[in-house]
């Protein structure tokens, strides 16, 4: 008698949008079973990986995430087309550090201006991550909508408190909105309530549940992103069925792992350690069900690259 496996029956479906435009856009979603179990469903696009560029030079990061991008690191131009040129960045995520008001308080207008010159540089899909101050999010990132209006961006973090600014301007001058709460999942259902309830498409959400990296509670966000996909392919849950965009260069490069040396508590070499721990927990949130990464370090996105080739690649029976 054959042996017939099990398989989950899945009645919802990951909706399927288009990031960026022209020949150079990408697609993201469309998956009909949980990440990356293909034996049960289809995923008809690879989860894609945004390489980040900062807005302003990284005074803070170590020496090992530095390193690929000597020379380059103040100017944003540059920088992003070195990630594209180099390293084959499909798409980068432009972070705006300076406008943070306990930083360098860079105003609405710089920030469109430097934003607009980088639009125009490159051919990807361009991602825009904001300070995470909301209201001095909601004055720049309505500015970058304007200024950039026809450049299809991804516009984030977009939270309850200054979705309708954001969101409205979004809608009028079409660009994607990053739909960002603090990991829960009935707070992020409730926001992607309110954006539609603004009249934002839903071909323009993109959720960002909030993430953390190897031992930073990882493990807190792996479960709710888990209920998050659980609610959408098996409980038809449309307000939970959007693409997921995870922040996680930020979270990771920031610990103090990766800033100690090689001798420090016998941890081994620095800028391994980093990349490690930057390709260990994209990896875990691919398997949560992230479809977009925000990454550093070249090294690291290149084992993600290998690792979703060889999990991906047609198996013989």
């Amino acid at each position: 008698m054959a042996l017939e496996i099990p398989k989950t029956l899945y009645s919802g479906k990951i909706r399927e949008i288009k990031l960026g435009k022209g020949d150079k856009g990408v697609t993201v979603g469309g998956e009909t079973s949980y990440p990356l179990y293909l034996f049960e469903g289809k995923m008809p696009n690879l989860p894609k990986i945004a390489m980040e560029v900062w807005d302003c030079p990284p005074d803070e990061w170590s020496k090992a995430a530095l390193e690929p991008f000597q020379g380059v690191t103040d100017d944003p131009i540059a920088w992003a087309k070195k990630c594209i040129d180099d390293y084959g960045a499909e798409m980068i995520a432009l972070q705006l550090i300076s406008t943070d008001p306990n930083g360098l308080d860079r105003g609405a207008d710089e920030a469109a201006e430097v934003i607009k010159k980088v639009a125009d540089a490159i051919d990807v899909p361009l991602i825009v991550w904001g300070c995470s101050d909301k209201e001095k999010d909601s004055e720049v990132l309505r500015r970058v909508c304007e200024v950039c209006e026809g450049k299809n961006l991804i516009i984030g973090p977009v939270a309850e408190e200054n979705h309708k600014r954001i969101g409205a301007s979004a809608i009028g001058y079409h660009h994607t909105v990053i739909s960002s709460t603090p990991i829960d999942i009935n707070l992020a259902k409730q926001l992607n309530i309110l954006l539609g309830n603004l009249g934002v498409p839903d071909e323009l959400i993109m959720m960002d549940p909030t993430v953390s990296g190897i031992g930073y509670g990882i493990e807190y966000c792996y479960s709710v992103m888990e209920r998050i996909r659980m609610a959408g392919l098996t409980q038809q849950d449309e307000k939970l069925q959007f693409p997921v965009i995870c922040n996680i260069a930020k979270e990771v490069w920031k610990t103090k792992e990766v800033h100690m040396a090689n001798d420090k508590l016998n941890m081994g070499d620095a800028r391994k350690r980093g990349i490690l721990m930057e390709a260990m927990s994209a990896m875990v949130l691919l398997l949560a069900g992230a479809n977009v990464l925000i990454m550093r370090h070249p090294e690291a996105i290149r084992l993600i690259r290998d690792m979703l080739a060889e999990l991906t690649a047609p198996k013989n029976n």
